[in-house]
């Protein structure tokens, strides 16, 4: 990890205990790191989607239309992919903007910048991990909210971190999220109250539990041309 938050070294150690599959201690809910941050864990069962999709997901969807269907509520606007962006191919070192809301609190603007999962997850183990089926999609970001979002020297935002972890399963994925708030903060505690953790932790199972729902369909509709369809039917 490039970040020099005095919390790396317990970041870092819970993002890797992600890669196994057994239980774990905080699979849905939220805890504070020594140094007063936030984490927020949310577990969610995709029914019918693979891993695969939801990496293709983040390659294809553009508009607030789009993430609407993700969420309809809390999803407020799509204000667009920089440059780094190449739709159907690639997201990682790309930043998004985006205005939404985390349930109860108002909506409020986001930047998250993408990097590959190796950024944040020992690669050895990230390896292994995805050879047996341990993990099937991984997506990291780094994170800011507001209207002046802190950026490091590498233009990433400073105030939090997220991944998303899949693991394929015979009904579909379960997707393991985390997100590690207040590393900007001198004062996590005032600054990303419990309340907040709370609320976002309602936001994720919600949008992902709504993308499941549709993604199946969206992804074969869109990606059919080079793999088969399977039909209920």
């Amino acid at each position: 990890m490039t970040t020099a938050h005095p919390d790396a070294a317990h970041i870092a150690a819970d993002l890797d205990t992600l890669l196994d599959p057994a239980p774990l201690r905080l699979e849905t809910g939220i805890t504070r790191l020594p140094g007063g941050g936030l984490i927020v864990a949310a577990r969610t069962d995709l029914h019918g989607c693979k891993g695969r999709m939801l990496d293709w997901w983040f390659k294809f969807f553009q508009t607030t239309q789009h993430i609407k269907w993700w969420h309809p509520q809390d999803h407020v606007e799509h204000r667009g992919w920089d440059e780094h962006w190449r739709r159907g191919e690639s997201y990682v070192g790309a930043s998004i903007h985006a205005v939404e809301s985390l349930a109860d609190l108002p909506p409020v603007a986001a930047k998250l910048k993408f990097h590959a999962p190796q950024d944040c997850l020992d690669a050895a183990r990230l390896h292994a991990a995805t050879a047996n089926g341990d993990v099937s999609a991984a997506v990291y970001a780094r994170i800011g909210f507001g209207d002046a979002i802190e950026l490091d020297a590498e233009g990433d935002p400073m105030d939090g971190q997220m991944i998303h972890l899949a693991r394929d399963t015979p009904f579909g994925c379960v997707l393991r999220s985390r997100f590690y708030l207040g590393l900007s903060s001198a004062r996590p505690e005032q600054d990303v109250p419990d309340v907040l953790g709370l609320n976002l932790l309602r936001h994720c199972y919600t949008e992902f539990t709504f993308l499941s729902r549709f993604l199946p369909s969206i992804y074969y509709g869109e990606h059919a041309n080079d793999e088969a369809v399977p039909l209920p039917w």
